[in-house]
């Protein structure tokens, strides 16, 4: 299995967007399921927006979805900037939508996945909002209203978060620790795989005595860092493993960025 996530495509991310649908021919050639934890977009104001007069920079995205989901199977998760998208957008690119958290049966055993914001406890403030708009009356009001109208409460929104993070420390915003060992307890996995953070790395962490490994995906971007910069993870029979993109050397095989 093949996963990524955080690629935030938006209108304003041509290159990134390239680079992701590159990454998809490699993935419907080689994964046997691929799976996206969420923030696949930097913005979604519900399926209505795609499926009915999708925008031009969003066509090429669906059509690509679907034709990767043709040659392997492909998973789609709700993150904390595109928790709107639903069931009608995963049907129209041959998707199956995750719960926020799901047990994976894979080559190493159960693996946890899920976006990652449910377990960044110490920033209670954006735990709050992460419970409001995830309520499904809320979710309807919202969806109710005009196109136009979502669209300028989503950037409103946006801006808003950007300010309030501007000023919290940087570890409110990861992970907290007890999360994930309570995580780790509640399913009896030895290994989790998430993103949400943009701080990729395989750690190796010990809970109630036992081994365990965490797994942050890279997010992406190759519109505004340089160098530009995508990755996932691989999980298969030699074990978990990150991987850049673009690949190192055989575009066929994923570069190792750590074990």
């Amino acid at each position: 299995m093949w996963a990524a996530s955080d690629i935030h495509m938006s209108a304003h991310t041509p290159a990134t967007t390239r680079a992701f649908l590159d990454f998809l021919t490699q993935a419907a050639a080689h994964a046997d399921a691929l799976f996206l934890p969420g923030d696949i977009f930097d913005v979604w104001i519900g399926d209505d927006f795609a499926l009915k007069n999708p925008p031009a920079w969003l066509l090429p995205i669906l059509d690509a979805l679907l034709a990767t989901s043709r040659h392997t199977r492909l998973y789609i998760g709700r993150g904390n900037r595109d928790f709107l998208m639903g069931h009608a957008l995963a049907q129209r690119i041959g998707a199956q939508l995750l719960p926020d958290v799901v047990q994976l049966d894979t080559d190493i055993g159960p693996v946890l996945l899920s976006h990652g914001d449910e377990y960044c406890t110490a920033d209670a403030a954006y735990q709050r909002f992460r419970r409001r708009v995830r309520n499904p009356r809320l979710q309807r009001l919202f969806l109710s209203l005009s196109l136009g109208l979502r669209r300028a409460i989503a950037d409103w929104a946006r801006r808003r978060s950007q300010h309030q993070n501007r000023s919290k420390p940087m570890d409110i915003m990861d992970v907290h620790p007890d999360a994930i060992s309570q995580a780790f307890r509640n399913t009896g996995c030895t290994v989790m795989v998430h993103g949400h953070t943009h701080r990729p790395a395989i750690h190796a962490l010990t809970v109630d005595g036992k081994p365990r490994q965490r797994i942050v995906l890279p997010d992406w971007d190759f519109d505004h860092a340089t160098p530009g910069r995508g990755g996932w993870v691989v999980i298969d029979s030699d074990g978990p493993r990150l991987a850049t993109w673009p690949p190192e050397h055989d575009s066929s095989l994923p570069a190792s960025a750590g074990r």
